[in-house]
């Protein structure tokens, strides 16, 4: 049986790329510690469509 605890899958969307109006998005999926970090994270990750570094945040 798994065991239960904090971590938990969330999604990291593109700012950048949603203020461009350009289609598609730039998403990743990654797991976080709820009890180390309640808050949402925000990672630079690799935009493919914009071709340059971003800065991506969790949506709900």
């Amino acid at each position: 049986m798994a065991k239960k605890g904090n971590r938990v899958q969330v999604i990291l969307e593109c700012t950048e790329h949603k203020d461009s109006g350009m289609p598609g998005t730039s998403r990743y999926i990654t797991t976080k510690n709820k009890k180390n970090t309640p808050d949402r994270m925000e990672l630079k990750k690799y935009n493919r469509i914009l071709k340059k570094v971003t800065l991506h945040r969790e949506i709900k």
